[in-house]
């Protein structure tokens, strides 16, 4: 069996506490073509320290200061030389066997491997499987990006460009959706391939992403009625999940949902 080299970024920024285990997920997964590549963003704690003791199975890492998570998600993707990248965040966990059910399901016509994401609460140990949205509209309200579980091929990148540096909170929404309006080929994969740890910044507080929502709509062609009109619905519809969720839920407890879009 064909087996495509592999890059796997993991960007991280004073992650003393979880990088060891993102870095073992990835250096465990017993996959023959694999390059790591890490990018800190010149971390003060002890997370520089904890990468070196792995020197010997990271092929890349670059410490330098950047201009936010697109940066550098953008200096790995500019320093992979793989054919597919996947990026698995410091505080995230790529699951065992995820390279190899890529590889298995890998073929030249494909542009973006997508599986399903296990999203983690750490503290309750509660775990809820995501299955990935498979066409990015710039007009829908929700989709599930599993960025975890995302593996693109370089070309891809090469074709339709990179992560925007102007955004903070939904470059990958904006990279699927151009990805999508190209008419990129996206194979859904029916496997848990990482860990999602809630916690990091893109699980930040909802109204921090409006101005990006918006921006999603008119930098993939939108019309600006129709991107004020997303972040009004927008904005709704987050309202309307947590009382629906109260009342349904009263004691807090989250319901795991297997639901395809």
């Amino acid at each position: 069996m064909y087996l495509p080299k592999i890059s796997i970024i993991t960007i991280t920024y004073n992650s003393e506490k979880t990088i060891e285990n993102t870095i073992k997920s990835v250096i465990n997964q017993e996959y023959n073509n694999l390059e790591y590549v890490i990018i800190d963003g010149v971390s003060t704690d002890n997370t520089l320290n904890i990468i070196k003791k792995y020197t010997d199975e990271i092929n890349l890492v670059i410490s330098e200061p950047d201009e936010g998570i697109s940066d550098a998600f953008n200096k790995g993707i500019k320093n992979s030389t793989g054919e597919i990248i996947g990026i698995i965040n410091s505080d995230d966990l790529l699951l065992p066997g995820a390279l190899q059910i890529i590889a298995e399901n890998y073929s030249k016509e494909i542009d973006v491997y997508r599986g399903n994401t296990i999203i983690w609460d750490d503290i309750t140990d509660e775990k809820i499987k995501v299955i990935p949205t498979m066409k990015f509209s710039k007009y829908k309200l929700s989709h599930n990006v599993c960025h975890q579980s995302t593996f693109v091929n370089k070309s891809a990148y090469t074709k339709w460009g990179v992560f925007k540096t102007n955004y903070k909170y939904m470059m990958d929404v904006d990279l699927l959706i151009r990805f999508t309006q190209n008419k990129a080929v996206m194979k859904y994969i029916n496997q848990d391939l990482a860990v999602f740890r809630l916690g990091g910044v893109t699980d930040s507080s909802f109204l921090d992403k409006i101005s990006e929502i918006e921006s999603t709509v008119i930098d993939n062609n939108g019309r600006y009625i129709y991107a004020k009109l997303k972040v009004v619905l927008w904005i709704a519809y987050q309202y309307l999940k947590k009382i629906s969720f109260t009342i349904f839920n009263p004691k807090r407890v989250r319901v795991i949902k297997y639901k395809k879009y």
